[in-house]
């Protein structure tokens, strides 16, 4: 497990960064955190670090956005407002989960039996008004 404390927005793209290092080429990644906690907005940061120069936005209704990058395309789920497991089987979520493509994932507690085996979990905890505790883990079921 990496901590990591930060005292600025400015500091997201240094974190994304020690993300990409310690993911050691994994890709599939579970964001957790309460709401308002900055999960989207990390996000944005790691995926600048991926590349991505899309408009990186909450999929908050459309579920699933897509994003191209230097390293291939990139996944972004938000599960919060999923009523029940069948509508994340009515996107397909298994071409996504399993297409070895770049895959992030807020709320994960909402598909969490529907996971991979082995993943990057992303806590992000509010410790002030823009400070932030990161804590990465690799887990494996």
């Amino acid at each position: 497990m990496k901590s990591i404390s930060v005292t600025s927005i400015v500091e997201l793209s240094d974190v994304a960064e020690e993300l990409l290092a310690f993911a050691n080429g994994q890709k599939f990644f579970v964001f957790e955190g309460e709401m308002a906690a900055g999960k989207t907005t990390f996000i944005k940061s790691f995926c600048e670090a991926l590349g991505v120069e899309d408009v990186v936005s909450s999929p908050t209704f459309s579920i699933v956005n897509e994003y191209e990058s230097n390293t291939g395309t990139v996944y972004h789920f938000d599960f919060y407002r999923l009523k029940n497991l069948q509508e994340a089987y009515d996107i397909g979520y298994e071409e996504y989960f399993y297409s070895g493509d770049y895959c992030l994932v807020e709320w994960p507690s909402k598909v969490e039996e529907l996971l991979p085996e082995t993943y990057i979990k992303v806590e992000i905890a509010v410790t002030g008004n823009e400070q932030r505790l990161f804590q990465f883990n690799l887990v494996q079921n």
